[in-house]
């Protein structure tokens, strides 16, 4: 199959300049989704299957979560420290540099013997993991402003697609043949997606960089100096743990109170995905100027989604806990696919640090709920997980709020 063809070299500076003269084809659009699903679904693998790992490695239920925990920290440490260097280095060499770290923390899970060696592998993957979030930066570097949405929100389908998937493919690969031939597929995939990318990503050196360590002094400004990014990260990083939360014990709560083996969680997780659809259509809204009632809808179903799953769990209603997964993940897409949108239009030059100081504050609380999750739910159950969900949501929407206040405040004066 013939890969698709990067633009020209010639071009690459102009896309730096953030005035891009060609678009993403819809072969590169649809390279740029797989990747970036591939990358981000091995942080994922493991969640399924926290309690066949956990028993592997003599981990305490109440401890289980570290699993999640610690890839979650890994990811925010990668977003910290790596992303920003998408405004520094040559991009290219750093997806590939990144896959490469992936690649080796696969390989080290496969063949780990230890909790320790685990844990290590697993952080150094979601360190690396972060290759997706500077291809977002660099797909955006490469696309008009007036379809930047659009082609974001397709690139986030794929990015969603490989959080869900993730779930099924690893509950099937570890029924047949054990949890650690998850990790070693995804080795030999990610080897092959490096390879394509070698060939079909086009260079992007940055202009006017101010040299890494500079770069990284300015995040701490940069948060203080753009409101928006505050204010769009506490929508993520609320709905964002919410959803960790959910998908971090809902495999637990589907073996406990409805029975299902690995093969049952794949295909509710493989339902689950449906999510993935609202995508490009939050994208379209974004682009048509809907980006504030699109938000407030979002926030408003995904505090509802953790009512229906209650409400489904205690009447052992598997479809209505599938509807509430599928209602919590498209909410949570909408809301990502708005919120990049958004920053992406801000200064072109800054979107690697904000992409990377964005999804940083969402992956912290990611990690905070995936680490409290489990222990939540082993010491008292769905429901005090379900209320958790919608108090992270509920956080959301009165900050969501006051943006109306503001508004009427400033037709007042």
């Amino acid at each position: 199959m013939p890969l698709p063809q990067a633009p020209t070299p010639t071009a690459a500076p102009t896309h730096a300049a953030g005035a891009p003269t060609h678009g993403l084809s819809t072969g590169m659009t649809m390279l740029f989704a797989v990747a970036c699903g591939l990358c981000v679904a091995n942080i994922y693998f493991a969640q399924p299957l926290i309690g066949p790992i956990a028993l592997t490695l003599q981990l305490p239920p109440g401890l289980a979560g570290l699993i999640m925990t610690l890839t979650q920290l890994g990811y925010g440490a990668g977003l910290l420290f790596l992303v920003p260097l998408a405004d520094v280095v040559e991009n290219r060499k750093l997806i590939l540099a990144a896959i490469t770290g992936v690649v080796i923390g696969l390989v080290g899970i496969a063949l780990s013997d230890s909790a320790a060696t685990f844990l290590a592998a697993t952080f150094l993957i979601g360190a690396c993991a972060v290759a997706a979030q500077v291809l977002m930066p660099l797909a955006s570097h490469l696309v008009h402003d007036a379809t930047r949405g659009k082609v974001v929100g397709n690139i986030m389908a794929g990015l969603l697609a490989g959080i869900m998937l993730a779930r099924p493919f690893s509950s099937v690969i570890a029924s047949v043949a054990g949890w650690r031939a998850v990790f070693a597929a995804s080795a030999v995939m990610m080897t092959v997606l490096g390879l394509v990318l070698w060939r079909a990503l086009p260079r992007r050196i940055p202009h006017g960089s101010i040299g890494y360590a500079r770069t990284l002094a300015s995040l701490p400004a940069l948060v203080l100096n753009t409101p928006l990014l505050r204010r769009r990260a506490f929508y993520q990083g609320m709905l964002f743990a919410g959803f960790q939360a959910f998908w971090t014990t809902v495999p637990l709560a589907l073996d406990h109170e409805f029975g299902l083996g690995q093969l049952g969680i794949a295909l509710f997780a493989l339902a689950g995905a449906a999510g993935a659809l609202v995508a490009p259509w939050s994208g379209h809204l974004a682009d048509r100027g809907l980006t504030r009632p699109a938000t407030g809808a979002a926030i408003v179903v995904a505090m509802a989604s953790f009512g229906v799953g209650a409400v489904a769990v205690h009447y052992h209603s598997m479809a209505g806990l599938v509807l509430a997964a599928v209602l919590l993940d498209g909410a949570v897409q909408a809301c990502n696919v708005l919120s990049m949108r958004s920053l992406y239009m801000l200064a072109p030059e800054l979107r690697g640090r904000l992409n990377g100081v964005f999804f940083t504050l969402i992956f912290l609380c990611a990690a905070v709920a995936s680490g409290i999750s489990a222990a939540l739910y082993a010491f008292h159950g769905w429901n005090a997980l379900c209320l958790l969900g919608a108090v992270f949501a509920l956080l959301a929407l009165f900050l969501y709020a006051t943006e109306f206040r503001r508004k009427a405040l400033v037709a007042a004066a």
